[in-house]
């Protein structure tokens, strides 16, 4: 009996990990990338990213590294209005997919996590999320000043 007993326990070790798992992917939290995601590239670099909704739609461009086709790491996302810089996101980009940062819009600032296609999105986050993702901005304006300071473009490295 004892040796069902355990023999059973060992099982379940395994067994309960692999149902986790089976459930999480099931449900589209896995980590997979959402599908329904609207997908942008860069005019200039064809660089892809999303663009979280605040920014609103409009041609959009990437300043940052560029992984594999997609946006990575710290960087900005800038929309552009013809020859006027319009709303721009600061912040870490993974794959493509804005993580967290800051938007500047011209009413204020929205500081998050990316959630439901936006940043800070959903409910109001926790203090220290919007801690993070302006310290993660603040550190993506330096990366952009020092960026533009390397291509000699000192009037841009000393606005960012």
């Amino acid at each position: 009996m004892a040796r069902r007993v355990f023999g059973g326990m060992r099982r379940l070790s395994v067994i309960v990990p692999i149902a986790l798992m089976v459930i999480l992917y099931s449900n589209g939290t896995g980590g997979a990338a959402p599908t329904d995601l609207h997908w942008s590239q860069d005019p200039g670099t064809h660089c892809k990213f999303v663009v979280p909704a605040s920014l609103t739609s409009g041609p959009t461009f990437w300043i940052g590294a560029c992984i594999d086709g997609k946006a990575s790491g710290e960087g900005m996302l800038r929309r552009r209005d013809a020859d006027r810089a319009g709303p721009a996101f600061f912040g870490r980009m993974k794959e493509g997919i804005p993580e967290i940062g800051v938007i500047d819009l011209a009413e204020g600032y929205r500081a998050g996590s990316f959630r439901d296609g936006d940043i800070g999105g959903g409910a109001e986050p926790d203090p220290q999320n919007r801690i993070d993702a302006f310290r993660m901005a603040a550190g993506a304006a330096r990366s952009i000043s020092v960026k533009y300071a390397a291509e000699n473009n000192a009037g841009s490295a000393h606005l960012y």
